[in-house]
């Protein structure tokens, strides 16, 4: 059986606190640089997916354009006009009891 003693513990405490607080310490110098490539990229992605669709809307047009003109006529249906009954039922005047 294994046994641990003090020595060990105690290395393998101050291990886990070097390896968290050297991690802490590049993340604070090294994240802003980081995050501003990071920020770039995503720019650079977001600005070629827009002109994409920039160019595919421009040349839809242009073909749009380019297409002949079909004539479109609308029949319309006659109104049916429908008289309301106003009268939906029969009044019946209540009183209160107490």
């Amino acid at each position: 059986m294994i046994q641990a003693d003090f020595s060990g513990v105690i290395k393998t405490i101050l291990i886990v606190l070097l390896v968290y607080f050297g991690f802490k310490i590049l993340l604070r110098y090294f994240g802003p640089m980081l995050l501003k490539y990071a920020m770039k990229k995503m720019g650079r992605k977001f600005e070629q997916q827009f002109n994409q669709q920039f160019n595919a809307a421009q040349q839809g047009a242009q073909n749009k354009n380019t297409t002949k003109e079909a004539n479109v006529s609308i029949n319309k249906k006659p109104r049916n006009r429908r008289k309301s009954n106003k009268e939906v039922g029969e009044y019946i005047d209540y009183e209160e009891i107490d």
